[in-house]
């Protein structure tokens, strides 16, 4: 009996050690992998999100620049009187775009439009020529001008362009004002403030829809073509113009001579983006010198942009002037841009000089 007994303590003993062993097998072995589609996958890791673009509603159409603002307030066509009698002008540093062409004699006029910025005062203002009021109605915008010759007022009263003359206002303190600092007929200065009341008094709309110009993107404008143009001179007689360009600015400032062109309030400097020169047919056709100019043709042109400057053509495009290349128009950087109009009786080589 006790044998038996012994027999029973040693099998249990047996398994217990039997046992162990295998446990201790086991817990060396570690777990077995689960099956690959089993296992849990590891998330990738999150690519960073890009910054959203800014979205704008709307762009001016004369200077490409994105806005939120509206941009169906019409264009005023500003005639600015460039005598030397009359530096520093106003308004002219907020001008999106600003023709220069020769009246009689040998002195420019300008006529700047006016946009995406409307300043307090500009002038000051000087008289009408058919061939800027022609490109104010061209290009959609009411003309401002102070006095004219009979015939030519004949024109704008039949319907040549809207038109408001500062003649028929002057001194009147609410469109026109006469500066006291100055001598008639470089004192008449306009108060855009008052424009678009009179206007419309008159029966002008003052809401208009334009299709913008043609500008460069972000990647055209950083890779502006072209030779270099640290500064470009040319006369126009008794009108020395030159423009440099201010690297740190990224701009082009413009000087008669030696004189910079700036605010008379304050001497802001004219900034410009694109500079077009552009030669045409000029003809005198009284005693009076005036002149007739040639904006339909079409002619050689140099484009000055980011430094750079290319040779070009200018064309007429339902009434707008743009630089045109191999065929196709070349677009504008955005922001301001001036347009000078030179006589063609010379080819621009000979004209202008660009260092």
């Amino acid at each position: 009996m006790q044998n038996k007994w012994m027999m029973l303590a040693f099998g249990l003993l047996l398994i217990v050690v039997l046992a162990a062993a295998c446990s201790k097998d086991e817990q060396s072995q570690g777990p077995e992998p689960e099956p690959a589609d089993e296992q849990e996958q590891e998330e990738p890791a999150a690519e960073p999100e890009e910054p959203e673009e800014s979205e704008y509603e709307n762009v001016y159409p004369l200077t490409g620049i994105a806005t939120n603002e509206p941009v169906d307030n019409r264009i005023v066509a500003v005639m600015v009187n460039n005598h030397h009698k009359a530096r520093p002008q106003s308004g002219l540093s907020k001008a999106d775009i600003v023709f220069e062409i020769l009246a009689e004699g040998r002195i420019t006029r300008f006529m700047a439009l006016f946009h995406s910025e409307q300043p307090d005062v500009i002038g000051p203002v000087r008289s009408a020529r058919p061939y800027y009021f022609n490109l104010a109605d061209d290009y959609g915008a009411l003309y401002v001008y102070h006095g004219a010759a009979n015939f030519i007022e004949d024109m704008l009263k039949n319907g040549a362009a809207d038109h408001l003359n500062g003649a028929y206002y002057d001194n009147d303190g609410h469109l026109f004002k006469r500066s006291s600092d100055r001598v008639a007929p470089h004192n008449s200065y306009l108060q855009f403030a008052a424009v678009k009341e009179v206007a419309e008094g008159k029966g002008y709309e003052m809401q208009a829809d334009y299709e913008p110009l043609p500008f460069l993107n972000g990647e055209e404008t950083a890779d502006v073509p072209g030779d270099s143009a640290s500064e470009v001179s040319f006369s126009y007689n008794d009108t020395p113009v030159r423009y440099v360009y201010d690297e740190e600015l990224d701009k082009y400032l413009r000087y008669n001579g030696d004189s910079q062109t700036v605010e008379l309030d304050g001497e802001e400097a004219v900034q410009l983006d694109n500079i077009l020169i552009m030669a045409t047919h000029h003809e005198v056709i009284d005693d009076a010198g005036r002149r007739e100019v040639d904006m339909e043709s079409g002619g050689p042109a140099y484009l000055l942009q980011k430094g750079k400057v290319q040779e070009v053509q200018w064309e007429n495009f339902d009434g707008r002037i743009l630089p045109v290349k191999d065929g196709e128009p070349v677009g504008f950087v955005p922001g301001k841009t001036w347009i000078n109009v030179i006589p063609d009786s010379k080819s621009l080589q000979e004209t202008v000089t660009i260092n």
